[in-house]
């Protein structure tokens, strides 16, 4: 990793992620949290404000130290107990089978380099009566909007960590094994190649 991944793109991309439009959403479902919670792409730990008393423990997982260690400096900050795992999503989970009661999901999907193998794990690790939080972007509806995220992608995830602007969301979380109980789309404010939302819960189908 160089000195843009290791040093620039961790701070570009807190500094992305504090978005106005995000931090709404963030607001609107991170809450829904309960129990015992794994983040996967926990970044440097902006949803950690808004988990309720209901959650009694995070695992957090981010490939990046720099992101984690802001995640940690966060944690503290509210005495909320924190437990990271510095890994990409798609490895095996340090977790045992069916003892998380929430996985959170924010803007991390179109970054994972293999998010069905990522889901997978997140699948084997959930409850039966456990419930997925996602928000994310990725492919839009319209046609025209979707060619050029196909189109750009190859060139925009080379500056961004791995983002992919042409994931289809639902498709690759059903595609897993879950079955999506609430789903919710629609663009955010700005370029629409980048801001086509997910939003929603899922559970293990």
């Amino acid at each position: 990793m160089g000195f843009y991944g290791k040093y620039v793109l961790p701070r570009l991309t807190d500094a992305t992620m504090r978005d106005r439009e995000m931090a709404r959403l963030r607001a609107a479902w991170v809450p829904l949290a309960k129990g015992e919670v794994l983040e996967v792409g926990i970044g440097s730990g902006l949803n950690l404000p808004l988990y309720s008393s209901e959650v009694k423990h995070v695992y957090g997982v981010d490939p990046s130290p720099e992101l984690l260690r802001m995640a940690l400096r966060r944690a503290a900050a509210r005495s909320l107990r924190l437990e990271v795992l510095q890994q990409s999503a798609e490895e095996p989970l340090a977790l045992a089978n069916e003892c998380i009661d929430t996985v959170v999901l924010t803007w991390t999907l179109c970054s994972i380099p293999d998010p069905h193998k990522a889901l997978q794990q997140m699948r084997r690790v959930l409850k039966p009566t456990g419930q997925l939080i996602f928000v994310e972007h990725g492919r839009a509806p319209d046609r025209t909007v979707a060619f050029w995220q196909h189109r750009l992608t190859p060139v925009w995830k080379r500056f961004t960590g791995g983002c992919h602007l042409d994931r289809k969301i639902d498709g690759l979380i059903t595609d897993a094994g879950f079955q999506i109980a609430d789903l919710r789309t629609s663009y955010l404010p700005g370029l629409r190649l980048m801001t086509f939302t997910y939003q929603g819960v899922a559970r293990v189908a």
